[in-house]
């Protein structure tokens, strides 16, 4: 009886680890100098006069481009802040906007109305929303859930509801309070100091980033990660899951109220809608758009959500959008509208917000790329038999 064998197919290359890839060891080594690559990128930018038409309305050394910049730095520090609650702790907050506001207030009133300096106002101020944090945090984390989500909204809504009332005549109601800039210092007064408030926007960013990283990476970030995993695991270790969370708590409204001093200073005093629900759902919005849980993603996530809230605004007011047909310019006129489903295209084709939009890239050219195995198959089967 005669013995069919099969063809011999050859066996696939071993893989090489990447490490051991002389292109992946060199990007290896590279990687951890990129942070400090963009920031030095970021710090010079000031000094370029190059021109963007349609991205920016002016050269990048402009004071309008330089504070639109300094504002989408702050909400990208804001919101590396809020993912500290949200993605690596797994609390979702619906007040966080109430420290944010504490920081703006608390350093507009200390200047305008008391008229402390400015860096006896800013750290009153940090002090103040952080103790704040701290207090309506050991009330709030008594809940879990939905509830801890409400309970933190109830707690902003009384914020808001004080400073449109304009409580003991300090916060100037529905028409806000200007910064008196006549006890800031001189560097940071003037269109042509804008470049200043650019830098510290600057370096707000990169401290919040420094923070949040040194947290994640240290045995107090590893028990939050596991909070956000499995809450009772972290309790039958003998582990305190309320002191670590508030923790957390406590630490990303003092990031919030620090942001919060240096957008006072950039916008020139504070106004109402700061301190509204909205401004919590926008910074949910940053994180998810960016990528919760990760390193890069809310700061990309906010900067990306605040330039295009700034700048869909003068889109949709443009000749080009009141041209188009009706049933085009008017959604196209509304920047929520834009801003939605922006969000809804980038939730649905990226799931893991913008920070995987690399390891997808990557999967997708992997996949797309022949390998030498499948290559020899498709030869094999186009020879003809003998």
């Amino acid at each position: 009886m005669t013995e069919v064998k099969s063809p011999e197919v050859p066996a696939p290359p071993a893989a090489v680890p990447d490490e051991l890839t002389p292109g992946r060891r060199r990007w290896h080594g590279v990687r951890p100098w990129l942070p400090l690559a963009a920031l030095a990128v970021a710090a010079i930018l000031p000094y370029s006069t190059v021109s963007l038409p349609g991205i920016f309305e002016g050269p990048l050394n402009s004071p309008g481009t330089l504070q639109l910049l300094a504002v989408c730095l702050v909400f990208g520090g804001l919101a590396a802040g809020y993912d500290l609650l949200f993605g690596r702790t797994g609390m979702l907050s619906f007040g966080h906007a109430l420290y944010f506001a504490a920081g703006v207030y608390g350093t507009d009133i200390l200047v305008t109305r008391a008229g402390l300096p400015l860096w006896q106002a800013a750290l009153l101020a940090v002090t103040g929303a952080t103790t704040l944090a701290a207090l309506l945090g050991a009330v709030a984390l008594r809940t879990v859930g939905i509830a801890f989500a409400m309970v933190t909204l109830a707690f902003a809504q009384v914020g808001a509801i004080l400073v449109a009332r304009d409580f003991g005549g300090w916060t100037g109601g529905e028409e806000g309070l200007p910064l008196d800039v006549s006890g800031l210092p001189p560097a940071l007064v003037g269109v042509t100091n804008t470049v200043n408030l650019y830098w510290l926007a600057l370096a707000y960013l990169a401290m919040v980033v420094l923070v949040v990283h040194r947290v994640s990476g240290s045995p107090t970030g590893r028990v939050l990660a596991g909070l956000r995993d499995d809450e009772r695991r972290i309790g039958v270790l003998g582990l305190d899951p309320y002191r670590f969370k508030l923790v957390a708590f406590t630490l990303a409204g003092g990031l919030a109220a620090s942001g919060g001093v240096v957008y006072c200073l950039i916008v020139g005093g504070a106004s109402p809608h700061i301190t509204s629900s909205e401004l919590t759902l926008s910074l949910l919005v940053m994180v998810v758009l960016g990528g919760p849980g990760t390193r890069w993603g809310p700061v990309l996530g906010g900067i990306l959500y605040m330039y295009l809230d700034h700048r869909l605004t003068a889109f949709g007011t443009s000749d080009a959008v009141e041209n188009l047909p009706a049933v085009l310019s008017r959604p196209l006129s509304q920047p929520l509208f834009v801003l939605g489903t922006v969000f809804i295209l980038a939730v649905y084709f990226f799931p893991g917000g913008l920070a995987s939009l690399t390891s997808r890239l990557t999967l997708l050219r992997t996949a797309l790329r022949p390998t030498p195995g499948r290559r020899g198959q498709r030869s094999r089967g186009r020879r003809s038999p003998v």
